[in-house]
């Protein structure tokens, strides 16, 4: 088997949604319902993850280095906010929203940014989509 062949699939940008992002989403809002029924009172974990897993893997195209960067300041916040008995929704949100920001800004800055309205927020996008970065 030759493995100098590599299959090149075109590059694409802009939103993206597939059947896998409909399953997650779907199990992941069964998930977050059913634990609201439940009256756990950290329901809304499941939902702000479930929620930025949106933002960033479909709407912004996320690199995954800063998804995981985000994820370890999420956890070490909830730690933080449980560690300290305030495990308040606002009150995380509010010190990852920043994060959040940066993250996004990062990406939409970088000349390898390919999401949501690339067309007009990335001059090197024609460069990126031929590979020629």
């Amino acid at each position: 088997m030759n493995t100098d062949l590599q299959v090149h699939h075109p590059r694409r940008h802009g939103f993206r949604f597939s059947i896998w992002d409909a399953v997650i989403l779907l199990v992941g809002g069964g998930v977050v319902l059913r634990l609201w029924q439940a009256s756990n009172p950290l329901w809304w974990i499941a939902a702000m993850a479930l929620g930025h897993f949106f933002l960033f893997c479909n709407v912004f195209l996320v690199w995954r280095r800063w998804e995981l960067l985000w994820a370890a300041a999420f956890t070490m916040n909830m730690t933080l906010h449980l560690a300290f008995d305030f495990p308040m929704p606002w009150s995380v949100l509010l010190c990852q929203f920043p994060l959040t920001l940066f993250v996004i800004f990062r990406q939409i800055r970088s000349p390898w940014y390919h999401g949501i309205c690339a067309e007009t927020l990335n001059p090197r996008l024609e460069d990126y989509l031929n590979d020629r970065l």
